[in-house]
C-alpha cells in the first residue's frame, strides 16, 4: 500500500503552498488541504483527518509551535513535519520536543523535500506506505 494521503498543508504564503503542493502530487498524494495559520489548521485537522501536517513554523494567529502543541493534544499520534524558513536552533528543537517528527527547510532543493517527506513518511507509517520520489 503506498502513502495517499490525506495531507494538511499550512503555511501563511500561498506561494509556498502551491510549492510544496507541486511536490506533493509529483509523489503521487492527491488529497491536499490547506490551512493558511494554525488556528485554522487546527479547525481543518478535526475537520479533514489529514493522516499527515506539513506546517510552517512562523504564521499569524496562532504560530506553528502553538498549533502542534494543540494538535498533539487532540492526537498524540499525529505526524507533523515543520516547516521552516528559520535557523534558529531553539525553534526547531522546541518543535522536535514537542512531537514534530522532522523539520525541513523550505530553502531546500525539490528532490531533498521529496526524500525527507518520504522517509519521514516510512518512519511514521511503515516503509510499505512511502511514496516514491518524483
Amino acid at each position: 500500500m503506498k502513502f495517499t494521503g490525506p495531507v494538511l498543508l499550512v503555511d501563511d504564503e500561498p506561494h509556498i503552498r502551491k510549492y510544496v503542493s507541486l511536490i506533493l502530487k509529483q509523489m503521487g498524494i492527491t488529497q491536499i488541504f490547506e490551512a493558511g495559520n494554525g488556528e485554522d489548521a487546527v479547525v481543518a485537522y478535526q475537520r479533514d483527518k489529514p493522516r499527515l501536517v506539513l506546517m510552517d513554523v512562523n504564521m499569524p494567529r496562532i504560530d506553528g509551535i502553538q498549533a502542534l502543541r494543540q494538535l498533539k493534544e487532540i492526537d498524540p499520534d499525529c505526524c507533523v513535519i515543520m516547516l521552516t524558513s528559520l535557523t534558529n536552533r531553539d525553534t526547531i528543537q522546541q518543535a522536535l520536543d514537542l512531537g514534530a517528527e522532522n523539520y525541513i527547510r523550505k530553502d531546500t532543493p525539490k528532490e531533498e523535500i521529496a526524500r525527507a517527506l518520504s522517509e519521514t513518511i516510512a518512519e511514521c507509517f511503515g516503509s510499505e506506505d512511502a511514496p516514491t520520489n518524483p
